[in-house]
């Protein structure tokens, strides 16, 4: 329905602004665009300018944690992977519902962990080990299950909460990331990227292993608020 599309969007970690200029594109919408990368975000302008969408797309520097916009603005409230990278998931989740419009949609993609079992009170000991050297790679902070994620919606009482897991989908991602990284080419570009590149390719297997294990999980998230 037309009359339902949203018409402003916000994209949480927006890196290069690949998702933000595709959704301006479906849309039609006007979309901007927060990273805490100056190169980013200057990447993503130049992009957005060449592809035509400048009077569509904008990118600036800014704290997810701290937005830069006044309370429900936007129709669209997306985050694609990059809620992982959150070091305060309650902060996270209370900016995205503030900066949404009254009736707008959240949607959250993120890498969390596997949902806890009611006798458990924590992972086990060999799958935070695994989740705490990956973190170490990459620069994560704690991870967080899909359920937490729901908890902190339904505390914000945020309304229609769906939570759907898409790891079947995704894990071939990394097997993929390999196999191209460790071509001749791919291993050049990864030398010439430096060592914090080449410690992140090394720590992929141990993504694979974690959705083999069933310890890292996909998940998409999306609510909308009342």
């Amino acid at each position: 329905d037309p009359a339902k599309q949203p018409k402003t969007i916000v994209d949480v970690g927006c890196g290069i602004g690949g998702s933000s200029r595709y959704l301006a594109r479906k849309f039609g919408a006007e979309c901007q665009g927060i990273t805490l990368s100056p190169v980013q975000a200057g990447r993503a302008n130049v992009l957005a300018k060449d592809e035509g969408l400048a009077d569509k797309v904008s990118f600036q520097v800014a704290d997810a944690l701290k937005q830069p916009f006044p309370d429900g603005q936007f129709d669209l409230v997306w985050s694609m992977e990059s809620g992982e990278h959150m070091p305060d998931k309650a902060k996270f989740v209370n900016e995205l519902a503030r900066v949404a419009a009254p009736g707008g949609t959240i949607i959250i993609v993120t890498w969390c962990h596997r949902d806890l079992g009611p006798s458990e009170v924590d992972l086990e000991p060999w799958e935070k080990k695994l989740l705490n050297r990956i973190c170490n790679a990459y620069y994560l902070p704690e991870w967080c299950s899909t359920s937490d994620y729901v908890k902190l919606l339904q505390s914000l009482s945020l309304q229609d909460i769906k939570a759907a897991d898409w790891s079947e989908r995704v894990a071939p991602f990394w097997p993929a990331v390999i196999r191209s990284a460790f071509t001749w080419k791919g291993f050049i570009s990864l030398l010439r990227s430096g060592l914090k590149a080449i410690k992140g390719a090394l720590v992929m297997p141990l993504m694979i292993q974690g959705y083999q294990k069933g310890v890292i999980k996909f998940a998409i998230i999306t609510c909308r608020k009342p």
